[in-house]
């Protein structure tokens, strides 16, 4: 066995120094990993619940939840005034649309005199915040973020001296030269995007991307700028998820939630569904249903929708009933899931106009149901069958949709541990009595840590792999989007049938599983926190999903300050439950933040006026040192390679292996 792993190392330090095949080379990296390990961490951010508040997300990321203008703030003092500060951080965030205003408007022209102390003055104060957030990094971290057209420009600036006066000269002649070869914009541009790169260092976000706002797929491409981010897999997007790998079920109600919440954008225009073929379905089936119980929520409010709205409503029901059968469909292939009580379209009785939920009859609220066949309710009728055909390919073929669920699987994971942190959406099912709960995944009953890396895995197989396990992974999906043991949702029943038809408050209730109840105490936290291999004392685990109801006096540090909850509303319709409009935690080399968002106005007036998300410090834990590279997951990792590096320097030494010539 000892043989055996001296071979193997051997054969490792081989290829090793095939990277760096002098002894040199591997002191020069050994020195270069060593320095990067004594700089201070990169900030983390992390934030929850974003369900497709596109503007308010971007404009976060371009503030990096305030600390630009706490920057800006440190860096100018009393020396700008508010206005001042306003404008040059509005400029910071959205370079192109402030350059516009007050350089192109053609209500104000300037001068060529104007325009060049404009521009004088911005690049120097552009330069002066720049350099205040690369100071953290090192040379040749920031020079792989530079625009390779301004690489040098940047670099020559950001080493500016005020002291040498020769120096200064030469930097003062370098901005003349850009300003008079007209390149000004383009260099202040790209500053502002390496400003942005660097004031966050990774982004965190644990979880519901989608659903509910309009901009979902313009989060995910903001993403694509973002060099180091992670999501942690929510209800929400495994709703997608599951719908964008084929999954019918979660195809149609994926469609019945965007209508209901008046939000069509993000599938017509953000990613090419073709709806036509529903809306044609649902005039031909429920041309004379007039559907009132079924209209859209907030039609009134959006003007598209107003315009259509009995349309919208036979399109809601249309696909609400379609969803209704195929959900019963793929809970009775699995009979392991325990979900019969969920099977309610054979306990119609067409007749009276009733329904049986467990020993209570009920009146419908509706009862004009001409696809459900009372011998066979759950089989779809031939148009809806055909209908689902023509959803499945616009879905599949979707290449904007598909792009994003492969960011989904490339950047994505259903539970994350990094540096200290249990990073999950949801939840950990768990009993009453505390102790994690049993579930059966394709044949494999697991818990705990177990569970949630089996529904990984099964996630991943939904949409990469083959055959009858890709088939039953891809039926998973949509127990994870409701069923009771489902880490992403952990509620006795999603009650969805019952609120359309049945006018019972009692019966429409939805009885949250006991983590949401236990996970507020320490013991229960610190139990999540060793299953998952962390340090129970030091650990924190990071949750959003349940919305903080600050209105209500509520917190989002729960069980003595193990567990942050940070879903505070960034989107609009939980605004009216959070008070809010959102949590971001913030993580750098001085400890920890949770900064609570208020109301964000529009992009629109933020360029116009450099209005902004106030924020205000919930908390601060910080520690009494500046935490390290060497203190983080990466530095870990680091360490390990310099200790590599020291094994492959000490073979060079010993002619184990030779040094290239």
């Amino acid at each position: 066995m000892e043989n055996a792993q001296n071979t193997q190392n051997l054969r490792y330090l081989k290829l090793l120094s095939e990277k760096f095949p002098t002894r040199s080379a591997v002191a020069t990296e050994m020195i270069n990993l060593t320095a990067i390990m004594s700089l201070p961490k990169g900030t983390e951010h992390f934030v929850s619940d974003l369900h497709g508040a596109s503007s308010a997300f971007i404009h976060m990321i371009r503030n990096a939840s305030g600390v630009i203008r706490r920057k800006v703030d440190d860096i100018y003092g009393y020396r700008l005034t508010e206005d001042e500060k306003r404008a040059l951080c509005a400029l910071i965030y959205y370079p192109e649309e402030r350059l516009e205003m007050e350089i192109h408007n053609p209500q104000h022209v300037l001068t060529d005199r104007e325009r060049e102390d404009w521009f004088r003055i911005r690049l120097h104060q552009i330069v002066d915040v720049m350099r205040a957030v690369t100071v953290k990094y090192t040379r040749s971290k920031v020079r792989k973020l530079l625009p390779k057209a301004y690489a040098y420009v940047i670099e020559e600036l950001l080493h500016e001296s005020s002291i040498e006066h020769d120096r200064s000269d030469y930097f003062r002649a370098i901005i003349d030269g850009i300003i008079q070869t007209g390149r000004a914009e383009e260099l202040l541009i790209a500053i502002a995007g390496v400003i942005h790169s660097l004031t966050i260092d990774t982004f965190h976000i644990v979880g519901d991307i989608f659903d509910r706002g309009p901009g979902a797929q313009d989060i995910m491409e903001e993403l694509c700028n973002h060099r180091d981010y992670d999501i942690q897999w929510g209800n929400h997007d495994i709703e997608w998820m599951g719908a964008a790998a084929g999954n019918r079920a979660l195809i149609a109600t994926v469609l019945r939630v965007s209508i209901r919440y008046a939000n069509i954008e993000t599938l017509e225009e953000g990613y090419g569904i073709n709806l036509l073929p529903l809306a044609s379905f649902a005039i031909a089936t429920y041309g004379k249903d007039p559907c009132t119980l079924w209209q859209t929520s907030d039609f009134e409010n959006n003007a598209r929708l107003t315009r259509s709205a009995e349309l919208m409503a036979k399109m809601h029901k249309a696909i609400a009933i379609i969803q209704f059968k195929l959900e019963g469909q793929t809970i009775m292939r699995h009979p392991e899931w325990e979900m019969n009580d969920r099977l309610l379209l054979d306990k119609i009785d067409f007749a009276n106009g009733t329904i049986r939920v467990g020993e209570t009859e009920y009146p419908l609220t509706d009862t004009f149901l001409p696809t459900v066949d009372p011998k066979d309710p759950y089989r779809l009728s031939v148009e809806e069958e055909e209908l689902m055909q023509q959803l499945v390919r616009s879905f599949r073929r979707s290449e904007h949709l598909q792009k994003h669920l492969r960011m989904f699987y490339s950047h994505g994971s259903l539970y994350l541990v990094r540096n200290g942190f249990l990073l999950y959406h949801a939840a950990i099912p768990m009993s009453e009595e505390g102790e994690f709960l049993p579930m059966n995944i394709c044949g494999k009953v697991v818990k705990g840590k177990a569970l949630m890396d089996a529904i990984d895995d099964a996630v991943r197989r939904a949409y990469y792999g083959q055959g009858k396990e890709k088939e039953d992974a891809l039926d998973l999906m949509l127990y994870l989007w409701e069923g009771a043991r489902s880490p992403l949702f952990h509620k006795d029943k999603m009650s969805t049938f019952e609120r359309y038809f049945i006018n019972d408050k009692a019966v429409q209730a939805e009885k949250n599983g006991a983590y949401y109840t236990l996970a507020n105490r320490k013991d229960i936290c610190e139990k999540i926190l060793t299953e998952f291999g962390l340090d129970a004392t030091t650990g924190r685990i990071v949750n959003g999903h349940i919305p903080v109801r600050t209105l209500k006096g509520e917190s989002p540090m729960r069980a003595e300050g193990k567990r942050y909850v940070i879903d505070g509303g960034f989107s609009k319709p939980y605004q009216e439950k959070t008070g809010i409009s959102g949590y971001t935690l913030i993580y750098n080399s001085h400890g920890i933040q949770l900064v609570q968002h208020e109301m964000f106005e529009s992009r629109e007036q933020a360029v116009l006026s450099g209005s902004d998300i106030h924020s205000r410090t919930l908390l601060q834990d910080f520690t009494n040192h500046r935490l390290r590279v060497r203190e983080t997951d990466k530095g870990q990792e680091l360490m390990q390679q310099v200790r590599d590096l020291q094994e492959l320097l000490e073979a060079y030494q010993t002619g184990v292996i030779k040094e290239a010539e």
